[in-house]
């Protein structure tokens, strides 16, 4: 078979109709498990318990539990769109698939809830985010890769920008912001200096790419939101870093 000339292995099924239903399976089950550590995140930062700590302790169960990470929201194209895919065909047979729209719910929530966080935690700096300029970190939807289709950092980058704020960004991968589905920045990423850094009243960490050390971000920037954890997997704690 040609796959078996670039894979591992090849599993055969019996149709086309089981291998599309299996790959939308895997993009289904991300989808809700993620979905499911996101509420769960906005509900423990009410309560005052890191998430991070939560699945970190979860996961040295032996058995039984698959950590999943929160986010400021999916990106790609598996996980966010295949699975409506299943939902628009599922109303062809009179089923409704309330767990796939429930964790889409959730998940496309999730940039909306970051903004807010980023509101809240400059109103207790005592700055209004309506002029405040904030930089985004990462416009690629996940670690250490060149691709931004549907990246929640370009909902975050409108969300904040309808509200007031001036932001830039920097991604490593993206010298220059591309064209999406959605969007059209027409902007070039900041270079990551000290004085750049000092400069903006916010940092969103939004993409924790391998690049961005921690240490320089937190000696530098007077705010920063980290919604990937980059700087609590550092084993560093400061309280000009909001989780969310």
């Amino acid at each position: 078979m040609v796959y078996d000339q670039i894979v591992v292995s090849t599993v055969t099924v019996s149709s086309p109709r089981v291998a599309e239903a299996t790959k939308l399976l895997e993009n289904i089950y991300r989808a809700v498990n993620i979905a499911l550590v996101n509420e769960l995140k906005m509900l423990f930062d009410r309560m005052g318990i890191d998430v991070w700590e939560v699945i970190e302790a979860a996961k040295t169960k032996p058995f039984g539990f698959q950590a999943f990470y929160p986010g400021p929201g999916l990106g790609g194209h598996c996980i966010p769109i295949d699975p409506f895919y299943l939902t628009w065909k599922a109303r062809e047979y009179d089923f409704s698939t309330r767990f796939i729209e429930l964790a889409g719910e959730i998940n496309t929530n999730m940039p909306y809830y970051v903004v807010q966080r980023t509101v809240d935690a400059l109103n207790a700096k005592g700055k209004n985010v309506k002029g405040s300029r904030i930089l985004i970190l990462g416009l690629a939807y996940k670690k250490d890769v060149n691709d931004t289709r549907e990246s929640p950092s370009f909902d975050l980058i409108r969300l904040l920008e309808e509200k007031g704020a001036l932001v830039d960004y920097n991604d490593p991968h993206f010298p220059i912001a591309p064209k999406t589905r959605r969007y059209r920045l027409e902007r070039a990423s900041i270079p990551l200096t000290p004085e750049n850094l000092a400069s903006y009243d916010c940092v969103v960490i939004a993409t924790d790419h391998s690049s961005y050390d921690a240490s320089f971000i937190l000696e530098h920037a007077p705010l920063i939101i980290d919604t990937r954890n980059l700087i609590g997997k550092a084993g560093i704690k400061d309280d000009k870093v909001i989780k969310a």
